[in-house]
């Protein structure tokens, strides 16, 4: 097989121009003069490049730019063709984003109208030697959403525009989080393949934990193939069979000996065996893990539970949701995905959720998952909306459905198929019935041909129907008893402690709002005075009453804020107490919950939002917080009906044995110890134990102690017997000193009474800086020290870049 590359870095010259639409009066001239694109592309990235528009994430520009969304645009390419010899030509676009015209030398190719479909298109004879070209017009995605959801009749969506009409990103036309900045373009590889007799048109090698790979070869054949052999080769074993012309399937079966298996990180190795696959003289290489993964959800004493088991070992889900890493995906590459990934690794996590509004990552994402032991839960792409099941729809979702399924199946660290994000919730509980009218809304898709395509491709990996689901179409699909819940009720209408009222079996989504770094905020937000009801503040708040609810979710733990440093220090705190108060209460109710999938790990631009990295890289509070609840050992102090408990669950393999000191202390100078206690704790590996917590250590006087709890290997909890805005915490509870060092510098902060969450803040003295801790609770006399890189030591550091909860109430 020959290879032409028509992408940018493999030599092709592209254009873009503007064809028709509301394009302003002042950029009018980009429907007469092309400028330069890069393939794979975006228009906005190409306008950006070519200084055509200012950045649109900054400030309003998101609403000035939305002209673009609403325009048709052309990509246009010229190209020579040396013939080779070989029977068959074809163009092979493997991402269109959307609505496609394909013309090469005068002829229409195709339309196309799905961004998650690869094309091939046979352009054998059309090729001439020079000056081939090639053009590729997309019409906007506004416009095409919109007539779309006319010829099909409106089915109910969340947001602005009918994403659920046309099989493209659903949050490119924005979301809670994320801008409404709807794009197009070449956003994935494009070449001609030039071959002769057969190809390998796909492989999918299924590897099980007993060592066998099942390999299934899919073979194209042009006229004239003689018989060929079919081998594949993985870990020293190989497999081959002759095959007749015209045969589309060929399976072979290879078995490793003394196989070494693949797990999650936290419970063993990460061993890639490599694989090959060749036919005359067409290959196919790659990667597999050998493993096994079931999921149960049948019904037990509790309900029904959810249990993902690798290699038969049951494991406690530490996860993250994960949505596209920018808003413009095609800047993604491997090196972002290993920086973003990474932040999941060092919050404990062994599970990201690649949530329904997105796309199907690229193989570097899974292949770097793959390598990490991070398990994958894939869902096809149908978020937050009733879906038609009517042509051209339904064969456009199976068509895409048979791409992603192949091409993603050989990733070992994938570990469940989910038909839908809240679909079914939403039927059930969003007033969807009515406006239907007794049309199906993608019920056909979820239980009958999605599940189908992935028995039929990917047997090895479990498939959902939904989340949340129940597992019984009789049963809620959002039941705390049963499969999995979405726990959307804290954060837009109760207070956090609500999660405690909760006992969930697995939590598959839930979260609650914070802002990004200071400096990301900033960078964008260029609001005089910098204020929360800002105009370019509430641009980067998407969530409806988005603010409101930032002051409403405050409850009684922290008073309102003074000023805009407060609003952001606080809002950022309550976020982080919130996630780490739910996960340690779920936690507590092992074994009956067996994990959690916050809602998000990651941003695709700066904005107030649910994730633990905000868009320019920075770890919030939350994501410290994470890394705190989601350690494989965790203490934590809880409320029971009889009195308050310790519970310590420990998901590691070893037994965890230490001695905890449990105190009754003063919050004030000198933290005078009121009473003492020693317990043993002893928990079983991959258990859970909870330990009554003595009399003598509950409070008589709330307002001015606390519980601490600290194990002999380093191991703490707290307890305040009252919420801060009335604890007495002192104010001039901490001294710090600054020291320069090799890479950045130290900020060693020494407590004299309870300091409690201390922070800092470094970006706010530049935005390079990064700091190795935060939200560390110190007793007096204690000392800590936060390391901070990329950054020159200041003289001395203070409000607001360092921070406590003592300064919002003291």
């Amino acid at each position: 097989m020959n290879t032409l590359s028509l992408t940018t870095e493999g030599g092709a010259a592209w254009t873009l121009q503007a064809v028709a639409g509301p394009v302003p009066a002042g950029d009018s001239a980009l429907l007469s003069t092309p400028i330069a694109a890069t393939v794979p592309g975006e228009v906005h990235t190409d306008l950006l490049a070519a200084g055509a528009i200012p950045d649109p994430f900054d400030g309003d520009n998101e609403s000035k730019l939305a002209w673009i969304g609403s325009t048709d645009w052309v990509y246009r390419t010229t190209f020579d063709w040396a013939p080779d010899g070989q029977a068959v030509q074809e163009l092979v676009t493997e991402g269109l984003d959307t609505a496609a015209t394909v013309t090469l030398n005068g002829t229409q190719l195709a339309q196309t109208c799905n961004q998650h479909r690869t094309y091939r298109f046979d352009v054998t004879d059309r090729l001439v030697a020079t000056g081939n070209e090639l053009v590729i017009e997309f019409a906007s995605p506004v416009e095409t959403a919109k007539k779309l959801a006319e010829t099909l009749g409106l089915w109910p969506h969340t947001n602005k525009h009918a994403y659920n009409a046309i099989r493209k990103m659903a949050s490119n036309y924005g979301w809670d989080w994320g801008p409404d900045l709807a794009t197009a373009g070449i956003w994935k590889p494009i070449r001609i393949e030039s071959w002769s007799g057969v190809r390998i048109a796909s492989v999918r090698p299924l590897a099980a934990g007993d060592g066998t790979l099942t390999t299934h070869v899919a073979l194209a054949w042009s006229d004239g193939a003689p018989d060929t052999t079919v081998t594949v080769e993985v870990g020293g074993a190989t497999a081959g069979e002759t095959v007749a012309p015209g045969t589309t399937e060929v399976t072979l079966l290879a078995t490793v000996a003394d196989v070494n298996l693949w797990w999650p990180r936290g419970y063993g190795d990460q061993p890639l065996y490599d694989v090959t696959v060749t036919v005359a003289e067409d290959n196919w290489t790659g990667r597999v893990g050998f493993r096994d993964i079931t999921l149960d959800v049948a019904p037990d004493k509790d309900g029904g539970p959810f249990v993902l088991s690798v290699n038969g070992r049951p494991i406690y889900v530490h996860g993250a949701n994960w949505i596209p890493d920018d808003a413009f995906v095609t800047r993604l590459n491997r090196a972002t995905y290993e920086t973003s990934i990474q932040d999941a690794i060092d919050a404990g996590m062994n599970l990201l959720r690649v949530w329904g509004g997105g796309i199907y990552e690229t193989d570097d994402f899974y292949d770097i998952c793959d390598e990490q032991g991070i398990l994958v839960w894939q869902d096809f792409l149908f978020a937050c909306a009733a879906y038609s099941e009517d042509e051209p729809l339904w064969s456009e979702v199976e068509a895409e459905a048979r791409d992603a399924v192949t091409r993603l199946s050989k990733h070992t660290s994938l570990a469940v198929w989910n038909g839908n994000n809240e679909n079914i919730w939403g039927y059930v509980e969003w007033g969807w019935r009515a406006p239907l009218a007794g049309r199906k809304w993608g019920e056909g898709y979820y239980f009958d041909l999605l599940p189908k395509i992935v028995a039929s491709l990917d047997p090895r990996t479990p498939y959902s129907q939904g989340s949340p689901y129940s597992y019984d179409h009789f049963i809620h699909p959002n039941d705390e008893r049963n499969g999995t819940m979405h726990v959307w009720d804290v954060w837009n209408q109760v207070d956090y402690s609500t999660y405690r009222k909760y006992k969930p079996r697995f939590v598959s989504e839930f979260g609650f709002q914070g802002p990004p770094a200071w400096s990301t905020l900033t960078s964008v937000v260029h609001d005089v005075p910098l204020d929360p009801y800002g105009e370019q503040m509430l641009v980067h708040q998407k969530a409806y009453e988005g603010n409101l609810k930032l002051e409403r979710g405050l409850g009684d733990h922290l008073p309102l804020w003074k000023n805009i440093d407060d609003w952001h220090w606080t809002t950022q705190l309550n976020q982080a107490r919130a996630i780490g108060y739910g996960i340690e209460h779920f936690r507590s109710l092992f074994p009956l919950n067996t994990g959690a999938i916050i809602w998000q790990l990651n941003d695709n631009w700066p904005v107030v939002s649910w994730a633990a990295v905000d868009g320019h890289g920075i770890r919030k509070p939350l994501w410290f917080a994470l890394k705190r609840v989601y350690a494989d050992r965790l203490l934590s102090v809880q409320p029971r009906e009889d009195g308050l408990v310790v519970a310590a669950h420990n998901d590691s393999d070893e037994v965890w044995t230490t001695q905890l000191l449990l105190a009754r202390r003063a919050t004030g100078q000198g933290g005078e110890t009121f009473a003492r206690e020693s317990i043993t704790l002893e928990v079983p590996a991959r258990s859970a134990v909870t330990l009554p917590v003595p009399a003598s250590l509950v409070s008589l006087d709330s307002t001015h102690e606390y519980l601490e709890v600290r194990g002999g290997d380093g191991s703490t909890a707290f307890w305040y017997f009252v919420e801060d805005t009335a604890l007495l915490l002192a104010a001039d509870a901490y001294t710090s000193v600054v020291t320069p060092t090799d890479d950045g510098y130290d900020v060693t902060v020494t407590a004299t009474a309870l300091a409690k969450d201390l922070a800092l803040f470094p970006d706010r003295l530049d935005p390079a800086a990064r700091v190795d801790s935060c939200l560390v609770t110190l007793a007096a006399g204690e000392q800590h020290t936060f390391h901070v890189t990329g950054a020159a030591a200041p003289t001395e550091v203070g409000v607001p870049v360092l921070r406590s909860a003592n300064d919002l109430v003291s």
